[in-house]
């Protein structure tokens, strides 16, 4: 029997649903096949999925060529147009059993080649319980899928639908059997984190479900969330950010630009001095506190000045770990109607974010001399901090423990452990 082949692009969801059908397509008997977990985010993503596509067509020319994700959702014509692809599944389908029997059993009979069916219809979010993947240092729960938000640059609600919650008592139940595995961390991901709970009964916020999980579980030494829309961030979270030391100290924002007029062109939620304003709270309330986020240069009508603001934020909110998006335009969405900015100054604001982020990181760096750390340990030579921070060892560790050391230096961009 030969086992399916899997290829994931794009966010951490994406690999998390990958492990998913990994375990569906088993279950189902398929096999001889290949299968691409495509990424929507940008127009360069949707890009890097066919020309991945058509690599692993001429690696694989036998075998049945499979494409889901995000772009199959959005785009789902562009890639049943490709001679390479023998089935096109959206978003919803590729986490149905059915699905995966349907292709195992007769792939080129009665099933469809394209099985895409209106994302926005879909009021549930699918439980599957993936135990933990990539390492066994670190564990990837989904809590939450969709988005509700409308974003003007965005094609990503398209490809997800509405935001879509898991009750709390089966996210507690999932990180409780992480913990009798042996992972010593776990990450709360979704699609728009900080929307968590809005669907469900009495509505519960995620400062909630971090409380709960960190209650009901108390043998979790460390407790990560992904990406969050800090606008939305509630009382409870806060709260957790102050007093809970296995809520760890590092945040990924979605801010995507410093200055105002674009953030309302975005038709985002926040302005600049939000955005200043809760990262000076969250620092007070844990000193140690790093931040990444998401920033996007070169979006339609953004004017040099503007540009600046963005550069400027990431001093102003002291941001560690950057995540530049050149501006893009998706087809679909209000942004790629508006006025768009020279490709070339695109590249260049870019390339200028980069830099900027590379400094932040060097200061970061430069600032843990001397610190005595707990490492997660990744792999027998590398480890993360709490902070998320990158830290290599001259001699092996034990993968998935948490190591207490001291950091003697810095290479490129990561921190060295002290000789232990």
């Amino acid at each position: 029997m030969t086992l399916p082949k899997f290829t994931t692009m794009g966010c951490r969801l994406n690999a998390y649903e990958t492990e998913a059908m990994k375990d569906l397509a088993g279950q189902a008997g398929l096999e001889n096949a290949v299968v691409v977990n495509t990424c929507a985010v940008t127009a360069e993503a949707v890009r890097k999925a066919r020309q991945e596509i058509r690599k692993l067509r001429r690696e694989n020319p036998e075998a049945k060529l499979i494409v889901t994700g995000c772009a199959a959702q959005t785009e789902p014509g562009t890639f049943a147009e490709m001679s390479e692809v023998d089935a096109v599944i959206g978003n919803t389908e590729k986490m149905t059993p059915d699905t995966w029997s349907g292709l195992a059993a007769d792939f080129v009979g009665q099933t469809e080649a394209v099985q895409v069916n209106d994302i926005m219809s879909v009021t549930e979010t699918a439980q599957h319980l993936i135990d933990g993947f990539g390492t066994r240092s670190r564990a990837y729960v989904q809590v939450q899928n969709g988005c509700d938000h409308r974003c003007t640059f965005c094609i990503i609600p398209y490809g997800r639908g509405n935001s879509r919650s898991v009750p709390a008592g089966v996210i507690v139940d999932q990180i409780k059997r992480l913990v009798d595995t042996g992972f010593n961390e776990v990450v709360l991901t979704g699609v728009d984190l900080t929307s968590w709970g809005a669907d469900l009964p009495a509505t519960p916020k995620l400062g909630d479900l971090v409380m709960r999980i960190l209650k009901l579980v108390p043998d979790l030494p460390r407790l990560r969330i992904s990406s969050i829309d800090s606008i939305e961030v509630d009382e409870n979270l806060m709260q957790a950010i102050a007093t809970e030391p296995r809520l760890m100290p590092h945040l990924h924002l979605s801010l995507q630009h410093g200055d105002d007029l674009i953030l309302k062109r975005m038709k985002r939620r926040h302005l600049r001095d939000d955005a200043i304003r809760f990262a000076e709270e969250a620092r007070a309330l844990r000193p140690d506190m790093t931040f990444g986020a998401d920033i996007i240069a070169g979006f339609p009508t953004e004017t040099e000045a503007q540009f600046e603001n963005s550069l400027r934020l990431v001093d102003e909110c002291d941001l560690t770990w950057l995540h530049v998006f050149p501006y893009s335009p998706r087809k679909g969405t209000p942004a790629a109607r508006m006025p768009q900015v020279n490709g070339n100054t695109i590249k260049s604001r870019a390339a200028h974010l980069r830099a900027k982020g590379r400094d932040a990181v060097t200061r970061h760096l430069h600032q843990q001399q001397g610190c005595a750390h707990r490492v997660l340990m990744e792999a027998p030579d590398m480890g993360r901090t709490e902070q998320f921070t990158e830290v290599r060892f001259a001699s092996p560790q034990p993968v998935g423990q948490i190591v207490s050391t001291t950091i003697s230096g810095q290479e490129d961009q990561h921190l060295v452990a002290a000789s232990m």
